[in-house]
């Protein structure tokens, strides 16, 4: 298996779990409050690119890549203020997760980029304008 197919397995895998466990957070294992399971509709936004992750779309998986940042800022602030201690976990556990993800994004995007740079000198250094 080659290093592309990890890093896309790795990212599907990381947005579903990411997605399964922001619900069962929010919903089941520490929600903020008795009946706060509305905050498990924080994981929809997530669901906009599964589909391009799957299918190895380039440019869905670099905008993911900046999406999931928000995930990764909303974790880190109630991993740090959280008082609930499983809810604390849970922010851990939505961290590692986004960073798994992020990785494996960039690490599968990383071929295609160089490619493209190369592709894009290749082309300026054809055409070569003179200056001034």
């Amino acid at each position: 298996m080659g290093k592309g197919r990890v890093f896309h397995i790795g990212a599907v895998l990381s947005l579903v779990w990411l997605i399964g466990w922001l619900v069962a957070w929010e919903a089941f294992v520490a929600p903020l409050q008795p009946g706060s399971w509305l905050l498990a509709l924080k994981a929809l936004p997530l669901l906009l690119p599964l589909r391009g992750v799957i299918k190895r779309d380039l440019y869905t998986l670099q905008w993911s890549s900046m999406l999931i940042l928000i995930y990764f800022a909303e974790g880190a602030v109630r991993a740090w203020a959280d008082t609930n201690p499983l809810s604390r976990q849970m922010a851990i556990g939505e961290v590692v997760l986004v960073v798994v993800f992020y990785v494996c994004a960039l690490l599968y995007l990383r071929p295609f980029k160089k490619e493209a740079q190369r592709m894009a000198k290749e082309l300026l250094d054809k055409v070569k304008v003179p200056h001034g």
